[in-house]
Formats: structure tokens, sequence, C-alpha cells
């Protein structure tokens, strides 16, 4: 009975989702870019699974009790922080300590120094940092918790319900990576430089790879809020920090950002990681559906 109602949330949930998200993709790649209404298509865009996920829930439970409400235990909510931030030193150091891109890029060093009038570039620089590295990733948690309670507030403990951790990892993330494909072949959701079919395949490869992260984050905490700081990290650090940081070349953009070969590698790597600690999960990756 648990499993044909989980079947039934999944296809109402993806079935509003997929709906909704067409409005705002004709909106987005009529005009041809992510910043189209200053951002605000995107931005609500970004909301529509999580405007799903609740719907469906009203719609099954008439209750928005089990999509995983509670903040959970600080060390998980901690590791979602710093998992994005491993990986991207890791990837960015390379980058610059090979030649492959520079540290910091001219055109960064000169906003620098327009936002921060009288101070030198290393002092503009922790500045920055210490900024985005706080209430940046505040501001991105406005938009990330719009997709995280549809994606692993709702879908991801319906899914577990009905299939392994690995199933559920996989199945979840092409799902979410198909839902961004409109934007990156259509709009400029991309980074220059790059065919758009490499892009693509290398921003595949990354979010499959880390919705193991965020599927055993949400299913090991029962917090849904792991895996909105962990997408609001990722998003910061990737798109805020590291990559505007980065003087590039022609082979950069083959390499940074995620429509690069470097953040797919080390996220299939984290991945995995994750993945041979899947029998710490609960029992069956059961979710309790009790809990708020």
């Amino acid at each position: 009975m648990r499993q044909k109602k989980a079947e039934k949330k999944i296809t109402v949930f993806l079935a509003i989702t997929l709906t909704v998200s067409c409005l705002f993709y004709y909106l987005i790649i009529r005009s041809g870019t992510l910043m189209a209404a200053g951002g605000l298509y995107v931005l609500l865009l970004m909301w529509t699974p999580g405007v799903a996920g609740i719907i469906t829930q009203l719609i099954f439970e008439h209750s928005l009790k089990g999509m995983g409400w509670k903040p959970g235990k600080f060390k998980y909510l901690a590791l979602a922080y710093v998992v994005p931030l491993l990986y991207c030193l890791v990837v960015y150091g390379f980058t610059w300590i090979s030649g492959l891109g520079t540290f910091p890029s001219a055109e960064f060093l000169k906003d620098l120094a327009a936002s921060y009038p009288g101070l030198s570039g290393t002092q503009g620089l922790l500045i920055f940092t210490a900024i985005m590295s706080t209430l940046g990733v505040i501001t991105s948690l406005l938009s990330a918790l719009g997709e995280e309670i549809g994606w692993r507030g709702l879908l991801v403990p319906e899914m577990a319900e009905i299939m392994p951790y690995t199933r559920v990892s996989l199945i979840s993330g092409v799902i979410w990576a198909l839902w961004h494909m409109p934007l990156i072949f259509f709009a400029d959701y991309r980074l220059p430089g790059v065919p758009t079919w490499y892009g693509a395949t290398m921003f595949l490869i990354m979010v499959v790879g880390i919705s193991f992260v965020f599927a055993w984050l949400r299913l090991k905490s029962g917090s849904l809020w792991t895996a909105a700081i962990l997408h609001a990290s990722h998003n910061l650090f990737v798109q805020a920090v590291f990559t505007p940081m980065t003087g590039q070349n022609a082979v950069t953009p083959y390499i940074i950002d995620e429509f690069g070969c470097g953040l797919a590698i080390a996220i299939v790597i984290a991945a995995f990681l994750f993945w041979r600690k899947r029998h710490d999960l609960p029992e069956n990756n059961h979710v309790d559906a009790s809990s708020f």
C-alpha cells in the first residue's frame, strides 16, 4: 500500500513540476537569457519543484509533515556546507597551480577595487570571501530551498520507499539534470568557451554524481535542510566565488565550473565515497514519515 502511494505521489509531483516549469522555460528561452526580468523567471523556476512538492504533499497527506522540516543534527548540516568548498578547493586549486587558469583574474581584481576602494587586493579578497561564505550562503539558500523542498523534501524520500539508495541517487539525479537541460541547450545556462554538448555532458555527470551526496545526507539526517545547504553552498562557491576568481585561457572553461570536467571528476569521487557509506543509512532507506 505504501509503495503504491509513493508511486502516485512521485507521478503527481513530477507532472506538476514539469507542467509549471514549461511556463518559465518559455519565458526564459524566449528572452534567451537567465537574467530576463532581473532573474525573476529563474527564481520562480527554482521554486517550482518546491511548490509542486508542497501541493503533492497536501493532496496525499493533507499536511506538510514528513518532508524533513526539522534541521536535524548539526554535523550533517556542517558537512553539507563543507563538501562543495572542499571539491572547489581541489579543482580550482589544481587549475591555478597547473596554469590551466590563473588566480586571481584581472577582471575580478578590478571589480574588487571598485567595491572596496582604498583597500589592497588581498584585503578586498579577504572581505569578499568572508561575506560570501556567510551572508552569501544565506542569500543562495533562498533560491536553493525552492528546489530542495521538492527534490529532496518529497521526491527522494518517496523514491526511497520503493527502491534502494543507489537507484534513488541515480534516477533522482538524472531527473534533476534533465530538468536543467532546456536552459543549457536553448538559453545561456553554460560557461562560454565550451561546446554546448560538452558542457551538457559534464553537467549531467556532475549532477548525477552529487545526487548521491544529496540523497545520503537527506536519508541519513532526515532533514531537507542538509540538501538546501548543500545546494546553496555549491551554487555560491562555484558560481559566485571560485569561477569569477579564476582567470581563463582557451583551456580553462573545459576544466572549471559546472560545465567542465574538473568538477565532474571530483564529484564522481565524492559520490563514490558516500556510496560506500550507504550501509550507514536507516534500514531500507526509510525516512520516518511522521517526522516534521
